[in-house]
């Protein structure tokens, strides 16, 4: 197949003080430009970190704290990364790595560093299968690459180089290239108006994403850490959801949240406010079944799912929410499995005195039939409330990372619920609990929010809490 000569490609190694993009820096950086068979011009520079260099990596690497000590600092050689990689398509071996840490770099200083890609890595294992190791090390001993100084970034780039010219010197690579830039999505099952370069100019930022059909009316919503390869996944994919995009989206559009938090939150309300059809969950606004637990007379816990009445105000014991009582019913049941509740306790049609089926299944202690005592029977049934309640218990505000480096996100949680997100300057954080309510865009009760909010809390740890 013919090379595409329209095509430029920088050749990209970095070299760092360890592997987190947002902990670590850059300690040295190389680019090698080329149109895939010849060299047209190169950088490489030592960066100052502004911080000490491991032991370890200066093992690695050979790279002294004293070498970077004149070395220019990121933002020095800023603008000489961002002409030398115009127009370009990124390459890298790993090119997560080395990408993740120039756009952490790029946004420190207020700047969107935003590059089609190309993974040498993953390259090399369709056009060299059956290597024992893709490892870069590896393919420069497969290949004879002469180098003079592994782990210098350009010693490494230019191996890279190498290595990519051997891959685009195979008839097939042109076409695993094409689907590797392109997340796999094919320009001919795009709708009709949304182009791959429209999919490109996408941030990978995270956000809430829209998709419009020819009545500019919204008709799916979705969230994503990254909405450029979130958004390239749909496309991307063969699903009966997909045919139904490819069919009715016109156009698309996005709003960035600056944190997964606050793109989860955001996609909940926007769902809620618009109804999109191709949506599927969060689409109620209606929770009227909720449940609350009580004492029996003789000193069991006891579960009960209740429907509010019309109009109601919340029920302030209750523990959760539900849409319907079928989702209701279900919950209790996996609470009934998980923590052993007996179902005299949770089935108020139960006959008093009566073992429960589950007794007779083996996975009842008795609590029916006066065979476990209400003591150890509710140290389970407290421990199922605990997994089950969805209400919170304290006021404070989540504090996560805005969309720019001055400023914060800012979740409201109060009186039990999430009332609503915003933003503030992080000078503004110091602020008394008023003046933080003041930035909070406050919308309509959301009980769903509560078990999004709940899950989030308990798997991540990208936040800080801050009670009032």
């Amino acid at each position: 197949m013919a090379k595409r000569k329209d095509k430029l490609y920088a050749i990209v190694d970095i070299e760092t003080t360890g592997g987190m993009a947002k902990r670590d820096k850059i300690t040295e950086i190389a680019i090698i430009v080329t149109d895939g068979q010849k060299v047209l011009k190169t950088f490489d520079s030592l960066v100052n970190p502004e911080r000490s260099i491991p032991n370890e990596i200066t093992r690695i690497t050979g790279i002294t704290n004293e070498m970077v000590k004149t070395a220019p600092k990121f933002y020095e050689i800023a603008k000489q990364v961002v002409d030398y990689t115009e127009g370009t398509i990124f390459v890298a071996h790993n090119v997560n790595f080395d990408y993740s840490f120039l756009r952490e770099e790029f946004g420190a200083l207020g700047y969107t560093f935003s590059k089609k890609q190309l993974c040498t890595v993953k390259l090399s294992r369709k056009a060299f299968p059956g290597l024992k190791s893709y490892a870069l090390g590896n393919l420069i001993a497969h290949f004879g690459i002469q180098v003079n100084a592994r782990h210098r970034a350009f010693d490494d780039a230019y191996a890279t180089t190498d290595l990519f010219s051997r891959i685009l010197a195979i008839e097939t690579s042109q076409d695993a290239i094409h689907d590797m830039v392109n997340k796999n999505v094919k320009e001919t099952r795009l709708p009709n108006g949304i182009s791959l370069e429209r999919l490109h100019e996408l941030p990978e930022k995270p956000g809430v994403y829209y998709m419009y059909n020819n009545y500019q009316k919204i008709i799916y919503i979705g969230k994503s850490i990254n909405i450029k390869s979130r958004m390239m996944q749909h496309f991307a994919a063969v699903t009966r959801k997909t045919e139904r995009m490819i069919q009715q989206v016109a156009e698309i559009g996005f709003e960035e949240t600056g944190h997964e938090l606050l793109a989860i939150i955001l996609e909940s309300y926007e769902i809620k406010k618009h109804l999109p059809e191709i949506n599927k969950s969060q689409r109620t606004n209606d929770f009227p079944y909720f449940l609350t637990s009580y004492i029996d007379q003789e000193g069991f816990i006891n579960f009960k799912i209740n429907k509010l009445a019309k109009n109601s105000l919340l029920d302030k014991e209750a523990i959760t929410f539900f849409g319907s009582l079928p989702s209701a019913k279900g919950m209790l049941s996996n609470l009934r499995s998980n923590f052993g509740l007996c179902e005299s306790k949770i089935n108020a049609d139960h006959t008093v005195g009566q073992a429960c089926i589950y007794r007779y299944m083996g996975e009842c202690a008795g609590a029916c039939i006066g065979l476990e005592a209400a003591e150890s029977y509710n140290i389970r049934a407290s421990a199922a409330i605990e997994a089950a309640n969805k209400i919170f218990d304290e006021n404070f505000f989540i504090l996560v990372e805005g969309r720019t480096n001055e400023e914060m996100g800012l979740v409201l949680v109060e009186e039990g619920f999430c009332k609503g997100y915003g933003y503030i300057s992080k000078e503004g954080i110091q602020y008394g609990v008023e003046e933080l309510k003041e930035a909070i865009d406050y919308q309509a009760q959301n009980f769903e929010l509560n078990r999004l909010i709940s899950l989030y809390l308990q798997t991540k740890s990208d936040y800080k809490i801050l009670k009032f």
